[in-house]
């Protein structure tokens, strides 16, 4: 039976985690198909750049990462403590590289005065994106949403290109 991915990983236990996602369709994530006659080596160079971008972001470190021809394996290691020296416009800042963010934490970038209960709720979602900045599980999305989009672009297809959620040890 499966567990909830939250159960699976314990910082206290642990920061240190080997992920992995897999190709399904037979599908290449880089390398040459003799079948199709055609390379897609180039797609190593879209998960270097995604891996590079979203840690320069997330308050996660890559490790190690190994690119394979149907999947790849990353070692990641969540740096607690330095999401905790983050100030609310840094944690903004690192989220809104990838996300869109409410109007409501654009006013509170742009320094405009919040009633007591926008600053409230502003203060929330900045301390959700602040333990985001460290989940695994928002990472491993960012990358594998990319890829399959770029991917599915790329091969002219839609659906799935992954064979499910990441695998991680």
């Amino acid at each position: 039976m499966t567990k909830a991915r939250s159960s699976l990983i314990n910082i206290e236990a642990t920061p240190y985690y080997h992920c992995v996602s897999r190709c399904i369709r037979r599908s290449f994530l880089c390398g040459y198909d003799e079948q199709a006659q055609q390379s897609y080596e180039h797609r190593r160079a879209w998960i270097e750049k995604r891996l590079l971008a979203l840690a320069g972001s997330f308050c996660i470190d890559v490790c190690a990462y190994a690119i394979m021809s149907n999947h790849y394996h990353v070692v990641l290691h969540i740096n607690v403590e330095k999401v905790k020296t983050l100030s609310d416009v840094e944690v903004v800042d690192r989220w809104l590289a990838f996300h869109h963010g409410p109007v409501l934490v654009r006013h509170f970038m742009q320094g405009d005065k919040l009633s007591k209960a926008e600053s409230e709720r502003c203060n929330e979602v900045i301390k959700e994106w602040r333990e985001s900045l460290v989940s695994v599980s928002w990472f491993m999305r960012l990358i594998n949403q990319h890829i399959a989009s770029q991917a599915n672009r790329e091969d002219k297809c839609t659906g799935h290109f992954w064979e499910s959620r990441f695998k991680s040890r």
